[in-house]
């Protein structure tokens, strides 16, 4: 565990290696619209069973199961690019960000209560349902397909609201909690259309003139979401659209390496200390010996 290190910057000629030509990739199609998807657009005709999945101090959240065959009609596949992101798993990273939330709340570092959160790449969407529990005053989760939406994090949001919230264990928690939940699909270049609090070009954060002190989201958290090097662009400008200023910051929970695919916390960083608007901290770094390292860093204006 690493605890606030700074970002140094990674030279051409550091010798990292395991970079990706995202000139290979294969061109992808066209993203569909982005949407709002209304918490009553429930999928009614995928099982979605859950099972509690064991955090620190204590806490246990819900993690919904569902079919990739059943919901996209594809073989059980980590993802399809441009068709299916990836979004039905429970990523290891997504673990590794609630347990650094949790360390940041305990330690000071970070406050949810009042806040407007913005998750990307959401998939199950426990980093924002951990926010909401904290007392986030408003939640949304983005990803990129609405199915994933519908038969996942829409159910495991409720169940997990219900378990916490709702004292008669209702399936929908919607009439018990208190804040907005509200979920979003749509490709990362596109989605901005119809955030609420997303600005419709990106804003010049460098300056604080010009803009609303309370626009745009508070933090934003997103988790194994750099893993193409192609969408990297797409989404630190999405970030940047969206973030609130002066004092937005961004939790990103990544491996530092993806191996085959080119991605990673390196090439990620790479991008934003180059464009010189941000600044990236190391919260957490994790190293079990069983996979790839992974870490958690935190962006700030």
């Amino acid at each position: 565990m690493a605890t606030n290190s700074t970002f140094q910057l990674f030279s051409s000629s550091s010798g990292v290696s395991g970079f990706f030509d995202s000139s290979t990739e294969t061109p992808l199609p066209p993203p569909p619209p982005p949407v709002e998807v209304l918490s009553s657009e429930v999928s009614l005709n995928v099982k979605c069973s859950v099972e509690p999945v064991n955090l620190e101090d204590g806490l246990t959240l819900l993690k919904g199961r569902v079919s990739t065959k059943e919901v996209f009609g594809l073989p059980n596949s980590d993802l399809v690019p441009g068709v299916y992101e990836g979004g039905l798993k429970l990523w290891e990273g997504s673990l590794d960000l609630i347990k650094a939330l949790q360390a940041e709340v305990q330690n000071g570092h970070l406050s949810f209560s009042g806040k407007r959160v913005l998750e990307l790449g959401c998939g199950h969407g426990l980093p924002g349902i951990f926010a909401f529990l904290e007392g986030a005053s408003a939640v949304h989760f983005q990803d990129f397909n609405a199915e994933v939406l519908q038969s996942l994090t829409i159910p495991n949001v409720n169940a997990n609201l219900s378990e916490k919230l709702s004292p008669s264990k209702s399936k929908d928690a919607s009439s018990d909690i208190v804040g907005e939940l509200r979920f979003f699909a749509g490709d990362w270049s596109q989605v901005h259309q119809c955030l609420p609090h997303a600005n419709k070009k990106e804003k010049d954060l460098s300056c604080s003139s010009g803009h609303s002190p309370h626009s745009g989201y508070d933090i934003v958290l997103m988790a194994e979401t750099i893993y193409s090097i192609s969408a990297q662009h797409n989404l630190y400008s999405l970030i940047k659209k969206c973030l609130s200023h002066p004092g937005g910051v961004v939790y990103m929970a990544a491996k530092k390496h993806y191996f085959g695919v080119g991605g990673g916390t390196r090439q990620f960083l790479s991008m934003v200390e180059k464009d010189g608007v941000m600044a990236a901290s190391l919260v957490a770094e994790v190293a079990d010996g069983s996979s790839n390292v992974r870490e958690v860093w935190k962006l700030s204006i």
